[in-house]
């Protein structure tokens, strides 16, 4: 057997050169890259292999959490047909890894972890950055992954590479199983030095198959649907990432079924098509949770069923109202105690079409799904035109705001309205644009609200809605689709919370757009905790009071524009709708990333529509409004499902 000596480290480089992926014949690399933040425990072993290799595409990180994230942007964008592997030191860089790959694994995105870690020998322990154990020598903060991992692994000696990376590559190219893989390195295994095979350094494909749905899947499926009059698709995640936009459009022409959207399928098909109602569930439209309610089928095709799509289970109330799922993973298709079709989307949406259109099947439908659209767009009108009109003022969001709206107003001088904002940048963007998002109130007003005219431009991270995600992720978007331009809309909140890449965005020359709305403060937490009862408190961004002792002092502004200069970016501050559409005309010009800071006030973002979210609110209070809001939801989970 031919072998080739090298370090677990140049090995490790040298395997995942010649990993590609193929799916309908086409045939890619697939790990494009690799963001690193060096240290101690992987410059001179895994930085080393890197240097010396010299061909894979290198960005430095300027933290971990935050580079992670584009890496998570990248593969998202790309329908986890390519993605980037990511490397730290042991130790704080590592720790700051884990919470992008918990949200790389909740939202079933790719991405490879290849933390350093302690050293296999033990020699020179407790060594710099090490967390020791007195009851278990083996755990180091790398074990921290295992509960935010696909697959997770240690190679404490270099022959383990091998199956470590198969593995590895086993999960990482499984629509059904994908999420965040982590592989251990710990730091002296990195440096030694093996007679490696070299086969295993052969070129690899791994095929993407359509899993088919079997003949007995098909027909439940075509049996329940032929008893049903008003089915209601869900277009998932799972459409866009099977890239069964075309299938999943042709299965509800043929059938004339109108279909909603999750926050991870939206854009799937473009907002204008006939059949297509909005985003559904507590964040979602009105037209969408109106045909929700009525639907006798749900049909979910690539959805997790997150309690944000079903409202908590709440929102199908139809008479005799059943669910049928396609997914390509087992797990999600047995939600809701659903008939599954386990199967790729593509390729059961095909199958579907042919077998009910040899039954002559077409939905019960009339003039339902046009008019709840027309509603929902005369009601885009309306928070599109909203402005502010002084003291009498009401806005969107419930809540006692006594004289705060013009506190807001003197504290960081604008006057904008959230939703208003929303459509000037509708009417501004381009078709093409791709938009990015992750937490804070812009995400239910976005499923809402925002129309995309393209496929594949709406990015939301919102399976663990992890704020900060926004403007990191938005450059892996960027590297993704260099020829578009990339928006990351984002709250105070979500800013100070982590925008390091920002900076990689300059290091590297590609341009990201940054719309930051600026409601000083945790908006979207303070309407929920004013909507349960209880005051304002410790969600929005004020000073300690010296008489109190209690943050609900004078609120403090902050300059995000200033940042954003700081950084090298080309800043805008926005007041007012003329100076928004300026700043964002004049940003299309820019070759430099850019940050429109734009000062809105607060609860004025969409609200309601026929939705319903369940939260751990308080069964024993001092406040009687607690106790009511308490009492309301109780009454309202009468209603959900229970399983």
């Amino acid at each position: 057997m031919k072998t080739i000596r090298m370090t677990t480290a140049q090995a490790l480089v040298a395997f995942l050169k010649n990993q590609y992926v193929e799916i309908d014949g086409v045939e890619q690399r697939f790990v494009k890259g690799v963001f690193t933040i060096f240290g101690h425990g992987n410059v001179v072993g895994l930085g080393q292999a890197l240097e010396q290799d010299g061909e894979f595409i290198i960005h430095q990180g300027c933290n971990e959490q935050g580079m992670a994230h584009s890496a998570m942007g990248f593969a998202k964008q790309r329908h986890r047909k390519q993605i980037y592997a990511v490397t730290s030191s042991v130790g704080p860089g590592a720790a700051n890894m884990v919470t992008a790959a918990a949200t790389a694994t909740a939202n079933r995105i790719p991405v490879l972890f290849l933390p350093g870690d302690t050293f296999a020998t033990r020699q020179p322990d407790p060594v710099l950055q090490q967390v020791e154990h007195f009851h278990d020598l083996t755990l180091s903060t790398n074990d921290s992954f295992r509960a935010v991992s696909k697959y997770w692994d240690r190679v404490s000696r270099p022959e383990q590479l091998m199956t470590a990376m198969l593995n590895a590559m086993r999960v990482l190219t499984d629509p059904a199983d994908t999420g965040a893989v982590t592989v251990c390195l710990p730091q002296d295994v990195q440096g030694e030095a093996w007679e490696f095979p070299a086969h295993f350094f052969n070129k690899r494909i791994h095929r993407i198959e359509r899993r088919p749905a079997t003949e007995a899947m098909l027909q439940d499926a075509v049996s329940l649907i032929k008893r049903k009059k008003k089915p209601l698709l869900i277009c998932g995640g799972g459409v866009r990432y099977s890239e069964a936009h075309q299938a999943f459009r042709a299965f509800a022409e043929k059938f004339n079924i109108p279909f909603a959207e999750t926050q991870a399928g939206k854009s799937a098909i473009p907002y204008h098509h006939p059949l297509n109602l909005g985003g559904v569930g507590t964040t979602g439209c009105l037209a969408a949770n109106l045909i929700a309610k009525e639907a006798d089928l749900i049909i979910g095709v690539g959805t997790r069923f997150t309690d944000f799509t079903t409202a908590s289970k709440w929102l199908f109330q139809g008479d005799g109202v059943e669910t049928l799922t396609i997914n390509v993973a087992g797990f999600d298709a047995m939600k809701l105690d659903a008939t599954p079709v386990v199967a790729d989307a593509k390729a059961a949406l095909e199958a579907l079409v042919e077998r009910l259109e040899a039954e002559g099947y077409r939905s019960g439908y009339d003039n339902e799904v046009t008019h709840a659209r027309q509603a929902w767009d005369d009601e885009l009108q309306r928070l599109w035109a909203i402005e502010y009109t002084g003291h009498d003022f009401v806005p969107e969001v419930a809540g006692q705001l006594d004289d705060r709206l013009a506190e807001y107003i003197e504290a960081h001088g604008g006057s904008l309205i959230q939703t208003q904002v929303l459509g000037v940048l509708d009417q501004s963007l381009d078709d093409d644009a791709i938009i990015v998002g992750a937490a804070g109130s812009l995400p239910g007003d976005l499923q809402r609200m925002w129309r995309p005219k393209t496929a594949n431009t709406y990015h939301m991270e919102y399976g663990y809605s992890c704020m900060g995600y926004e403007v990191n992720a938005a450059l892996g978007v960027k590297i993704a689709c260099p020829d578009q331009e990339v928006y990351a809309l984002l709250g105070d909140g979500s800013f100070m919370m982590l925008h390091s890449e920002l900076q990689t965005s300059i290091q590297e020359n590609r341009k990201i757009n940054l719309i930051l709305l600026d409601n000083m403060g945790f908006g979207c937490i303070n309407n929920l905790q004013m909507g349960f009862g209880m005051g304002s408190f410790g969600t929005e961004n004020r000073a300690r009071h010296p008489d109190t002792g209690r943050l609900n002092g004078n609120l403090v502004p902050v300059d995000f524009a200033k940042i954003g200069e700081g950084y090298g970016c080309k800043t805008y501050s926005v007041r007012t709708v003329e100076e928004l559409t300026a700043a964002l005309a004049d940003a299309k010009q820019q070759t430099v990333s850019t940050l429109i800071d734009i000062k809105v006030l607060p609860k004025t973002m969409t609200n309601g529509y026929e939705s319903f979210w369940r939260v751990g609110n308080a069964q024993e209070a001092d406040m009687s409004s607690v106790l009511d809001a308490t009492a309301a939801m109780e009454s309202e989970l009468e209603r959900a499902r229970r399983y």
